[in-house]
Order: structure tokens, then C-alpha cells, then sequence
């Protein structure tokens, strides 16, 4: 119909890794019919959002437009596109499509977040198609770093898309589907007007080494240990898993499973059919009872999370295990940007109690699951698109890969988060700007990032804080002095009196020679009172810290 457009529009995924939420739309300006690909998390750390749990994209452009959405695709199972739902779907209701592993992953973290896990439907991937208002959806199956990853084919009448989600190029991953070349370049043949690409390893110039090149190195590594060893890697890596277990096993090892994590994929794994010879695991009872270099243990936590088996590890035991000198820890990894400081943490600990850690800086015990750069360009001559619209990596990537295909003619556009596309002819235009952020989980409250909560938080751990009482009897004069209690600041100060004391001497002082007027005003009251104690505390320690001044009256 003349005036229909096809528009793309990241709501996170673009501009940065994770967080991953794309909306995709058909139909008359304005009026498109929506679905979205994709609609996952990242993590906070302490400097910026600490006290947070996860960050989400911020959805409420889709959420006001969510009579037109027609349905939520889910490409594959990592919390970075997956997660999300579980904690807005109520925003959205839309029916959610996954394959099989992704769905049981999906079914499972609906329900621990209250949601209806029925809304989340199994499909079979390609040829079964899923009818969603103007579109027609397939799932093609890529290899990745966790099974049953897919492309999302996506069939509008302006023409075809194919959004690969993760992919890499891997023959022989272990674990999941091999790579079908034929299958894409048959696509390809067919006609693809537009591929929405992984940009993660565009910078990498080598190309992409399968999973199946590592069990030799892990299992010489592990059997020359002469203690315990312990390895950590990507719970949802069920073939890393496998790869580790066997070799654990290979070398004379009993094998220990540490996190819920590790159990909830393995478990989930075995159940959708994927997992058929995982070795036998023993519990951690069992495992303290063996001796150490008859021990392998394959822990949560390879990002350094603090709360996971390695970090806990650690620190000291967790349990009932413990590490000591000539243990052998393997990050069998990467370590993902932003992360560099919990996982160093971790290695220092490691190192203080004289574990010998090794990591994959020979590239011997982990291999990516994104496309390098030689393996980007062998999809782009396979599936021959008309444009390529990088996505799912920071700035830099979607720059250089933009990069990347202009050289090769190839029409393209940078289309960081709120950017929305006119994919509609034959070259990519910005069609307009929509705005976007994130959204905080936060136990069990979720707000926007530009509400104030967490600034307040950051504030209050760099400067302190000083709650101040003042009681105001029924003739509106103070009843006895105020009080202060103060939190995340020194005792004492430069007049060697605890500091609490200095500040309510100062209120004392102050309270003598306030007016009437702003007595009897409790807005300017407590302002008074917060000038007062900030510059005591300026006087005393050289800071001035967040003040809550609490002014209770007496009733008549």
C-alpha cells in the first residue's frame, strides 16, 4: 500500500554490548504494526548504579504503542537478551517466541518474577513460520556459545530481513547446530534486503576458532595440576561445560557443579535434549571427602560477580570447599569490558592464598561466540543484502562495521539506540529520533534512570549522610535540643569532639537566634538547619554530606 514504510528502531544493543531490545515495524507512518526482537539486561557496578540489580532498556516508547505491538521473538537464551522480559512483559503483553531451550529459560524466569510463563510460546525453527500482523518470522538456527541460537527471518512486504542476533561461524560447536553455510547462501539467492548484523568482534582479524579446538589444551591443563582444580566460564556455555567436565573426567577427576546458575543450565539443557552425555557430577559433601587432586570444580562467576561460587571462593570457602596453595583456577572466558575490576579482585584474592591462575591469554581454553571480522564478511557475501545495518556492540563497532561494508558497496546506516530507520528503499535513512535510557531493577522496584534514586545513592556513599530530629512543642518552640545521627562519616572532627555532638552544639546555637517566622515555617526551618550542618561538617571534616532534617510538632 503507497505510503507504507518499514522502519527499524534499537531500543538498546546499539551503542553499547547488552541490553539488547529491537523493534521493527510495517504499516503507515505513524500507525505501524510493531514486534520486537529481543529484549534483554546489563549488569551495574558500584561506581555508577551501585545497590542496583539489573538495568533494562527503557521501553516507554514501545509500552505507549503496545496496541500495535504483535509480538516479543527471542533469539536465544543469554541474559543480555532474554532477561527483560521476565520483568517488563507486564508493560507489554505481547505473546513471546522462543525455541525450545530459550523458551524453558524464558517459562522459568516469568514465573520467579510473577509473570505468566504460558505467554511464552515454543516454536521449531525454520520452516515453521510465526504469522505477526504484516510480518512472517522464522527461526534460523546460528551456532553461537550456548544452544539453540538463532537469526531471525523476517518476511514484510517491503522485503526481507535477516537480523542475526549472536552468531558465529563454528562447523563443530559441541553442543547446538554447526553453521549451515548452504542454508544462507541460499537465502542470499533468494534475496535478503536487509541485514541486521552482530558488530561484537569487528575489530578481531583473524577468523573464528570452533569450540571443538579446545578440549585437548583444558584436558592436559587439567591433568598436569597437581591439586584441586577449579574453572569457571559463562554458566549458559553448556558446551564449555561439557568440554570441561570431560575433561575433568578424562583426567581422573570427579566433577562438582557450584551455582545455581550451572545447575539451571545444565538441567534445562538435558531436558530439551541437548545434553546427552554430561558426565556424572558429584555433590559438594562428596567432593570434600575426596582428595584434592582427585577434584574438579566447575563454579559460577566469571565476571567477577561478588556473589557468585568463584568470588565466594575467594574470599574463603563456600560450601563447605575451600582453595589453597598449588590449586589450579581456570577463567576458561573473556573478560567482558566494564568487568576488568570485580574478575582482577578475584585473581588477587586467588593469588594471596597461592591458587595459580590461569586465564586465556594464550587463547588455548576459551573461544568467542561472535563473528570475527573475516567471518562477518563471509555472511555479507553469503547473504548478498542490500544493506547491512550493523547493531549489538559499542560505538566503534558499529562504526568500524559500517565501515566495512561501505567499502564492499553495500548500502548502510549507523543507527545507535533511538535512532529510528526508513528501511523502506533501497538505501537506509533516518526516519526521526526517539528518546531513550534505562530502567533500573531495584529489589523489587523498577525506575528510570533519570529519576533521581540512584543519583541520590551515589551522593549520599561519596558525602555521608547527617539525619538531623528537632521536636517543636504545642506553643511551636523547640522541645530540648535537636539531635543528629551520623552515617558514612568520621567520629570526630577538627575539634576532636564526635562529630554528632559538634553538630548539634551548632544547632543548639543556631536554634537560640532563629526567628519566629522561620520557626513556625517548616521549609525554611529545615533549610536553616541544613546550611547549618553542612558547614559545621565543612568546619569539622572538609565535607558536606547529604542532611535530612526531620521536624516533628506536637499537637495542640
Amino acid at each position: 500500500m503507497s505510503g507504507d514504510r518499514l522502519i527499524y528502531l534499537p531500543l538498546g544493543g546499539a551503542g553499547e554490548v547488552g541490553m539488547n531490545a529491537y523493534v521493527y515495524g510495517y504499516g503507515p507512518k505513524g500507525r505501524e504494526r510493531l514486534i520486537l526482537v529481543d529484549l534483554g539486561v546489563t549488569f551495574p557496578d558500584m561506581d555508577g548504579t551501585p545497590g542496583v540489580d539489573l538495568i533494562m532498556p527503557d521501553i516507554a516508547w514501545l509500552e505507549a504503542r503496545r496496541d500495535r505491538l504483535e509480538a516479543i521473538f527471542i533469539t536465544h537464551a543469554h541474559e543480555d537478551h532474554l532477561t527483560g522480559v521476565a520483568h517488563l512483559w507486564s508493560r507489554l503483553r505481547a505473546p513471546v517466541f522462543a525455541r525450545n531451550f530459550t523458551a524453558r529459560i524464558a517459562q522459568r524466569k516469568m514465573t520467579e518474577a510473577g509473570q505468566p510463563a504460558d505467554q511464552v510460546q515454543t516454536v521449531a525453527p525454520a520452516p515453521e513460520t510465526v504469522e505477526a500482523g504484516p510480518f512472517a518470522v522464522q527461526f534460523l538456527p546460528v551456532s553461537h556459545s550456548l544452544p539453540e541460537a538463532s537469526a531471525m527471518l523476517i518476511e514484510t512486504p517491503a522485503g526481507r530481513i535477516l537480523h542475526t542476533g549472536d552468531f558465529k561461524l563454528d562447523l563443530a560447536p559441541g553442543v547446538g547446530e554447526p553453521f549451515d553455510e548452504a542454508l544462507y547462501e541460499r537465502l542470499g539467492k533468494q534475496g535478503i534486503k536487509a541485514m541486521v548484523c552482530d558488530s561484537t568482534n569487528i575489530f578481531s582479524l583473524h577468523p573464528g576458532r570452533s569450540e571443538s579446538s579446545l578440549p585437548m589444551a583444558i584436558t592436559d591443563l587439567v591433568r598436569a595440576a597437581p591439586g584441586m582444580v577449579v574453572a569457571t566460564t559463562f554458566a549458559s556455555n553448556v558446551a564449555r561445560l561439557r568440554t570441561l567436565a570431560q575433561a575433568g573426567r578424562t583426567a581422573g577427576r570427579s566433577v562438582c557443579l557450584l551455582g545455581r546458575a550451572m545447575h539451571n543450565m545444565v538441567r534445562t539443557a538435558t531436558e530439551a535434549g541437548l545434553l546427552h552425555d554430561f558426565p556424572a557430577t558429584i555433590t559438594p559433601e562428596e567432593a570434600a571427602d575426596l582428595p584434592r587432586e582427585k577434584v574438579m570444580l566447575l563454579v559460577t562467576g566469571s565476571q567477577g560477580e561478588r556473589r557468585a561460587a568463584s568470588a565466594q571462593l575467594a574470599r574463603g570457602n563456600y560450601m563447605g570447599l575451600s582453595l589453597k596453595e598449588g590449586d589450579l583456577f581456570l577463567f576458561s572466558s573473556m573478560m567482558i569490558p566494564g568487568n576488568e575490576r570485580g574478575i582482577l579482585r578475584v585473581v588477587n584474592q586467588l593469588a594471596e592464598k597461592g591458587v595459580d591462575v590461569v586465564d586465556n591469554s594464550s587463547g588455548a581454553y576459551h573461544v568467542s561466540g561472535h563473528a570475527n571480522r573475516p567471518d562477518l564478511e563471509r555472511m555479507h557475501e553469503l547473504l548478498r543484502p542490500k544493506m547491512v545495518i550493523p547493531m549489538h556492540g559499542e560505538h566503534r563497532h558499529l562504526r568500524e562495521h559500517a565501515r566495512l561494508v561501505t567499502a564492499r558497496g553495500i548500502a548502510t546506516a549507523i543507527a545507535p539506540n533511538g535512532t529510528m530507520l526508513d528501511l523502506t528503499g533501497d538505501v537506509p535513512g533516518v526516519a526521526e529520533k526517539v528518546e531513550t535510557g534505562r530502567l533500573y531493577l531495584d529489589g523489587s522496584a523498577i525506575y528510570g534512570s533519570q529519576d533521581g534514586i540512584v543519583r541520590d545513592r551515589i551522593r549520599m556513599a561519596l558525602n555521608g549522610l547527617v539525619l538531623v530530629t528537632l521536636i517543636i512543642d504545642e506553643d511551636g518552640a523547640p522541645l530540648g535540643d535537636p539531635w543528629a545521627d551520623c552515617q558514612g562519616l568520621p567520629r570526630e572532627g577538627r575539634s576532636h569532639k564526635p562529630l554528632n555532638e559538634a553538630i548539634e552544639d551548632e544547632l543548639a546555637t543556631e536554634l537560640e537566634r532563629i526567628n519566629r517566622k522561620t520557626l513556625d515555617d517548616d521549609d525554611k526551618l529545615i533549610e536553616t538547619l541544613k546550611r547549618r550542618v553542612r558547614q559545621c561538617c565543612l568546619d569539622e571534616i572538609g565535607k558536606k554530606p547529604e542532611v535530612t532534617v526531620v521536624v516533628s510538632r506536637l499537637a495542640e
